[in-house]
Formats: C-alpha cells, sequence, structure tokens
C-alpha cells in the first residue's frame, strides 16, 4: 500500500492531466471523433468529462445529481456537454486550464486520480498511443481501486484475488493470483475488458467470468 499525502495525490494528478494534454495536442482532427473505451463517448466527450470532473466541487456535485434523479449516466452527460468547446481545440484548452485544479466533490483524491488515469487510457489505447502514466500514480490507484467501490466496483470485482503487478511494488488481496502491468491491472479493475489480454495467473480466468 502507499502512502502518498494528499498533497502528493494532487501532484500526480495535476502530471496525469498534463502528460494526457499533450498527447491530445498531437491529435488530427479526425482523430477527436474516434471512439474510446468509454461506449458512446468519443475522445472530444472524455476530454469534456474530464474537464467536468475538475470542476464541480461537491454542493455543485450534490444538486447535479439530485436533479438527474440520482442517475449517474444523465449526470455525467450533462456535465459533459457544458464543458465541450464549438471544436476540439477548444475543448483542449479548457481541459488545460484546468490541469492544476484541486476541486473535488469529496475528500477522496486517490478516486480522482483514478479516473483521470483510466480515461487517460480509455483514449490512448483505441489510437494506439503507447504513452503510460507513471508507475507511483498508478500503483497509488491500484491500491485505492483493491481497497474501495467508489466510482467502480474494483473492490468487489478483485474479491478473492490476489492482484500483483510484474512493473512495480502493487500487490493486494489474498487467492488465486492475477498478474499483469500495472496499468493493466487499474483498467482491468476498471472494468476495461481490453487490458484483460495483458494479464496472467489463476485468478485471470476468474475476473473474465465476472467481467463478462
Amino acid at each position: 500500500m502507499t502512502h502518498l499525502t494528499d498533497a502528493g495525490l494532487w501532484e500526480l494528478t495535476h502530471a496525469a492531466r498534463r502528460g494526457l494534454a499533450d498527447d491530445l495536442s498531437g491529435l488530427e482532427p479526425e482523430q477527436w471523433r474516434a471512439p474510446t473505451l468509454c461506449p458512446g463517448w468519443d475522445v472530444e466527450h472524455v476530454v469534456a468529462h474530464l474537464t467536468a470532473a475538475a470542476t464541480v466541487g461537491r454542493w455543485r456535485w450534490i444538486r447535479s445529481i439530485v436533479s438527474a434523479g440520482f442517475r449517474p449516466a444523465v449526470h455525467n452527460e450533462r456535465l459533459l456537454l457544458e464543458h465541450l468547446g464549438g471544436a476540439p481545440a477548444e475543448t483542449l484548452s479548457r481541459f488545460e486550464a484546468v490541469t492544476d485544479a484541486t476541486t473535488a466533490p469529496t475528500g477522496d483524491t486517490a478516486a480522482y486520480l483514478g479516473e483521470v488515469l483510466v480515461h487517460g487510457q480509455d483514449i490512448r489505447s483505441p489510437l494506439g498511443i503507447t504513452t503510460e502514466p507513471a508507475i507511483e500514480a498508478l500503483t497509488a490507484t491500484a491500491d485505492f481501486f483493491a481497497r474501495r467501490n467508489f466510482t467502480v466496483p474494483s473492490k468487489t470485482l478483485t474479491a478473492g484475488l490476489r492482484m500483483v503487478a510484474t512493473d512495480g511494488p502493487f500487490a493486494a488481496g489474498a487467492g488465486p493470483e492475477v498478474t499483469g502491468p500495472t496499468v493493466a491491472l487499474v483498467m482491468t479493475m476498471a472494468g476495461r475488458h481490453a487490458y484483460l489480454d495483458q494479464l496472467a495467473g489463476a485468478g485471470r480466468d476468474v475476473l473474465v467470468q465476472r467481467l463478462t
């Protein structure tokens, strides 16, 4: 388990946002319309969602989810649309403006770091962009995902399994092992089937069954 301070987690979040913004700055216009690992969202939608996530505090989040009838999909879609620009360049500019923000609905900073990491890979993976987040950031997210069901049911998904990174210090749980790169463990714990092929071990089949 990592022992980063809240300030340390925010530093990693800011670095992850800046890294993603750098990758986005090199996209061709048609790539902004490419599908991502988030069903129904193209690249520009995911970027707008991340901008929304960096600008919504506790009370704004509560008002939004209540007015959405406690339907997270409606809540997320409405906030996303608020942060879409008139063109991808404007959407990117809005995201770049919040890279160093520390606004969040709760104090679960590791969860919001994880949101940036996961959605960054949601964009990069289908586009073939090979950038990966820092191993320290991935490890902090994996630790949180193993301990908590928050925005994703990661703890439930990995219950009774031993998750072990092959490229970093992350290890958690007890039971049949699931091994692989930390990024693949994080993305799988976030429910992304696309990373299952990077995993191995006796517990992998259990994850496949749970995800499908």
